[in-house]
């Protein structure tokens, strides 16, 4: 979707400034805002990409006022209103109210380490033969979905070459949505720095994108 977390290539944005020593956490919040959000993810009810397009859902003036894990949580709390986990009040009053229907099994401190040690793999086997090969010349779909993609807005339309084929993975759009794995190839398609911003573009740079093989179309 076209919303306010799709920032490559946009101007006005002021350049980027990284934080020198940047500390993990700037404060004790934020640890725990990424603790309750991987808890409550562990829960089962919602995957990572219903979960990214519920920051992506936020309002722009929302989004861009917010820091890193103040999205975080305010798309924890939208996702956690919808899967009927609590109810509004009780986000306003901070704590429990009635007790909740959801009987999915929480996780347990001692289940932390090795649940984050194994990760989230979405690499899945498909039957489907690759219809792109290394070295062939591409374009991006100009498409502009309503749901969650993960083609960024700055390459639709524009032309690369194949770089990898790096195998085959879940299809975020789909999955997002509860339509389904839907395992596609995914290829690393590299941008030549002036298709992508005009002949003004440094000429040495190159951008590559992961992208499934639906966003992308022959030459």
């Amino acid at each position: 979707m076209n919303g306010p977390h799709d920032l490559g290539g946009q101007m006005d944005f002021g350049p980027i400034a990284p934080e020198q020593d940047e500390p993990v956490f700037h404060g004790e919040w934020e640890k725990k805002a990424l603790g309750l959000t991987l808890c409550a993810g562990a829960l089962g009810l919602w995957n990572i990409d219903k979960s990214r397009h519920a920051r992506e859902c936020l309002h722009p003036a929302d989004y861009y006022s917010s820091s890193y894990y103040e999205i975080w949580v305010k798309a924890l709390e939208d996702l956690l209103l919808n899967h009927g986990c609590v109810d509004r009040d009780e986000l306003e009053a901070g704590r429990s109210l009635r007790k909740t229907s959801i009987t999915n099994s929480p996780l347990a401190a001692n289940n932390v380490a090795s649940l984050l040690a194994a990760g989230g793999p979405c690499d899945r086997p498909t039957t489907a033969e690759a219809r792109f090969s290394v070295g062939d010349h591409v374009r991006m779909k100009n498409i502009h979905p309503a749901g969650h993609t993960r083609l960024p807005r700055y390459v639709r339309g524009r032309a690369g070459v194949i770089e990898e084929i790096a195998g085959t993975y879940v299809l975020p759009d789909d999955n997002a949505h509860g339509r389904g794995e839907n395992p596609q190839w995914l290829y690393r398609v590299v941008f030549d720095g002036r298709e992508l911003w005009g002949p003004d573009a440094d000429p040495t740079l190159s951008v590559s994108v992961d992208a499934w093989e639906s966003y992308i179309e022959p030459v």
